[in-house]
C-alpha cells in the first residue's frame, strides 16, 4: 500500500470534531435530508457559517446533497458514516442532562429510534433478541446470519430478505446499541425489516427527531408476529 493510499483518519477526525459540525451530523442520524436552514437552527449558527461546514462535510465524504428549487437538502454520506458516527456515541461518556425537556428527549430516543435506516434502542434489542429466540437469526463473528425459517417467515411477512449483490453493504451486521449497551440488528436486512414496520403502520417517526414510536397497532402486531412483550420492554 502506497503512502498516498493510506486513510487520512485525522481529516475525518477534524471535520466531526467540530461542535457545529457534529451537531449537524448528529441530526441526519435518523436517515433522513434535512435542508441547510434546519441544520443551521440545529447547530444555533448562521446559514452562512452553516453553509461553509456544510461544504468542507460534502467534500470530506461525510454528506451528500441534492438541490429542490432554492433549497439544498442534506443527509449522510452512506450507512457507514452513520455506524461510525453511532461507534462514537457507544464510547463517549454521557453528558449531563440539564432540563426536564432534554431528559424527555433522551427517554424517547433511548425507547425507540432509527439508527440511520434500523429499528434501534430498547425495542430494536428486544426485536433482535426475539429473531435470536425464534432461531430465524443467528449470531456468526460480527453479524447474524439469516435461517432458512427466518428466510421464509419474513418473506411471508412482506420483508425483502434478498441481499442486493451491487450493493456493497453488511447484510445482518450485529450494532452496538449506545443506550442499551447490547446489540441490535442492522445492515440492509435490519433496513428492510424497519422499513417494512413503517409501511405496516406499526412504527410512527416523532416530529423533528430520529426517536419513532411503537403504534398500537404495533403493540399488539409485535406481539402476535414475533411474540415481543411490549409492556415488558416498556418497563425495563
Amino acid at each position: 500500500m502506497s503512502i498516498n493510499s493510506r486513510p487520512n483518519v485525522l481529516e475525518v477526525a477534524n471535520l466531526i470534531g467540530d461542535s457545529s459540525r457534529l451537531a449537524m451530523l448528529m441530526s441526519l442520524l435518523g436517515g433522513k435530508a434535512l435542508p441547510a436552514t434546519d441544520l443551521a437552527n440545529v447547530a444555533r449558527i448562521s446559514p452562512q457559517t452553516a453553509s461553509s461546514h456544510l461544504s468542507k462535510m460534502v467534500e470530506g465524504g461525510l454528506l451528500l446533497h441534492e438541490s429542490f428549487g432554492r433549497h439544498k437538502y442534506f443527509r449522510l454520506a452512506s450507512h457507514e458514516v452513520a455506524h461510525a458516527l453511532e461507534s462514537l456515541i457507544a464510547i463517549a461518556p454521557p453528558k449531563p442532562v440539564r432540563s426536564l425537556r432534554e431528559s424527555d428527549e433522551q427517554k424517547t430516543l433511548r425507547h425507540a429510534r432509527t439508527c440511520y435506516d434500523h429499528l434501534a434502542g430498547k425495542i430494536g434489542v428486544a426485536l433482535t433478541d426475539r429473531l435470536l429466540d425464534m432461531k430465524l437469526l443467528e449470531e456468526s463473528g460480527s453479524d447474524y446470519v439469516l435461517s432458512v425459517e427466518g428466510m421464509e417467515m419474513l418473506r411471508n411477512f412482506g420483508v425483502e430478505v434478498d441481499a442486493d449483490p451491487r450493493k456493497r453493504r453488511h447484510y445482518a451486521r450485529q450494532c452496538l446499541d449506545w443506550s442499551e449497551r447490547r446489540y441490535h440488528l442492522a445492515g440492509s436486512l435490519g433496513a428492510a425489516i424497519t422499513k417494512r414496520l413503517f409501511q405496516l403502520k406499526w412504527l410512527e417517526r416523532l416530529p423533528n427527531s430520529r426517536a419513532v414510536r411503537v403504534t398500537k397497532t404495533g403493540m399488539q402486531g409485535l406481539a402476535s408476529k414475533f411474540g415481543l412483550d411490549y409492556p415488558a420492554v416498556t418497563d425495563k
